[in-house]
């Protein structure tokens, strides 16, 4: 699995063989809809939930459309409600777009989860979101993050997903409040937010757009994989490491590259893998009887601890954000 255990890829054999038992129950089938196919940050997700059910004995299987658009879901959604499959998890691509499809869902009995972001404001669609850090703090974060490369000075630009990726849209709300509240980012000034529709093409021609347009820009923030990596090799293709900083939210073997070579000095994520493999034992638990799914209950996964279900249903793994650099970028494998 991956050399880091714990936080980032589980050491497996931990307090397997209880968990099993204490969750064990008539096969499961759990699909995962995830944002769009091509996407690297998704393949340490499913290995989470596809780990977990080898445990649990429930049956696991990922889709995916070909874009992120705020319907392009809808499809797979529905063909799930026709296999009645017993659980639909999905990281959404629009805060509203789903609900009807996602209620209908509900009313046949599947348990729905969103996972790795949420239906911000239509928590009611779904019974539970699976998320992997307080989503409250990444946008404040990453604005720290940024300005401790600028020196806290300067014009900076964010590149996101699509314009309606409810989990972004969070962050970037966030970003927006700590620049200008907090007087520590006095000096940094945001002069553009742009999306790359969580399309590498895309995404590189936004990214470039930004070096051009703002030849002082000092810095980008990508709270998103495929930006990301766009922003850093655009930058890398410019020459321009020395003055314009990237970082956001990325994978170590997806960012590797510019680390070592300079281009990025740091960049942040969670673990993927324990929402996969919170997830599964949830839904799992849940459908046994042995996980209430009320705000304030408890219950145990093993290698995670004690989990916490919060205010509106939300479930995190509590882990916070990792910072990579050239110090540690390679002891992280996924």
């Amino acid at each position: 699995m991956f050399r880091k255990s714990l936080v980032f890829g589980l050491a497996l054999g931990v307090s397997m063989a209880s968990g099993a038992a204490a969750f064990a129950q008539e096969s499961l089938s759990i699909v995962f809809v995830g944002k769009n196919t091509g996407n690297p940050y998704f393949d340490s997700l499913v290995q989470g939930f596809e780990d977990a059910c080898d445990v649990l004995g429930c049956e696991f299987e990922f889709v995916a459309p070909a874009t992120a658009e705020a319907t392009s879901q809808i499809p797979f959604i529905t063909a799930q409600i026709q296999r009645r499959v017993d659980v639909i998890a999905i990281s959404p691509n629009s805060p509203d777009a789903l609900n009807q499809v996602l209620d209908r869902a509900r009313q046949r009995g599947i348990l729905v989860l969103s996972v790795n972001g949420d239906i911000t404001g239509s928590e009611e669609f779904r019974d539970a979101a699976i998320l992997p850090t307080d989503f409250e703090k990444v946008g404040s974060d990453q604005v720290e993050m940024l300005g401790s490369l600028i020196n806290y000075e300067g014009e900076i630009a964010i590149l996101s997903a699509t314009t309606e990726a409810p989990d972004q849209n969070k962050w970037i709300v966030g970003m927006n409040e700590a620049l200008e509240n907090n007087p520590k980012y006095a000096k940094m000034t945001l002069v553009a937010t742009v999306y790359g529709d969580d399309q590498p093409e895309k995404s590189t021609t936004e990214a470039e757009a930004l070096l051009s347009t703002y030849p002082n820009l000092r810095g980008i923030i990508s709270p998103t994989t495929v930006g990301i990596a766009a922003s850093a090799q655009v930058v890398q293709s410019a020459n321009k490491a020395d003055q314009v900083k990237v970082t956001g939210l990325g994978t170590p073997n997806q960012m590797r590259p510019f680390i070592k070579d300079g281009t990025v000095e740091a960049f942040q994520l969670w673990s993927p893998y324990n929402e996969g493999w919170l997830a599964s034992y949830f839904a799992v638990g849940l459908k046994a009887g042995t996980i209430v799914n009320e705000v304030g209950a408890t219950f145990e996964v093993p290698n995670l601890g004690t989990i916490t279900i919060n205010e509106l249903n939300s479930i995190n793994t509590q882990a916070g954000l990792t910072t990579f650099n050239a110090d540690n970028i390679d002891d992280f494998n996924f």
